[in-house]
C-alpha cells in the first residue's frame, strides 16, 4: 500500500489527525483499499484539495482501477481531472441520466458546458 500512495510512506509514524486534508483523504483511500473490494465508490475524491494532491490522487485512483481488476465509480464535479481517469461517464442532471459515453469522446467533445 505504502509503494501505491508514497506519501503515507514519509508520515507512516504521523497521527491520523495530524495529517493534511489531502493526506487524509489518501489514507482513507488506503484503508479502503486494504479490505480488496471489486467495486470502490469515490464521492468527490478532488473537493478541498490543492491542485498538486488532486493530480496525485486522481493518478493513484486511475492506476489503481487499471491494474487491480477493481471498478471505480467516481462522483466528481472536477470534469477535467474526471475525465483524464474516466473509462466511461454518466452524467445526470436531476436524477436524469443524460450522457452515456466514453471517456475519451467525451473529452474530445470540446464543448460539454452545455450539459450542465
Amino acid at each position: 500500500m505504502l509503494t501505491l500512495l508514497p506519501v503515507l510512506a514519509e508520515r507512516r509514524r504521523q497521527l491520523a489527525g495530524t495529517l493534511s486534508g489531502g493526506e487524509q483523504r489518501m489514507l482513507g483511500l488506503g484503508m479502503a483499499l486494504m479490505r480488496r473490494p471489486r467495486f470502490l465508490l469515490l464521492d468527490e475524491p478532488s473537493l478541498g484539495l490543492a491542485p498538486l494532491l488532486v493530480e496525485r490522487i486522481m493518478e493513484t485512483i486511475r492506476d489503481i482501477a487499471r491494474h487491480d481488476n477493481l471498478t471505480v465509480l467516481l462522483v466528481e464535479q472536477n470534469v477535467r481531472h474526471a475525465l483524464a481517469i474516466a473509462q466511461r461517464v454518466y452524467i445526470m442532471r436531476t436524477g436524469r441520466l443524460i450522457v452515456e459515453e466514453t471517456g475519451a469522446a467525451m473529452a474530445a467533445r470540446g464543448e460539454w458546458w452545455d450539459l450542465f
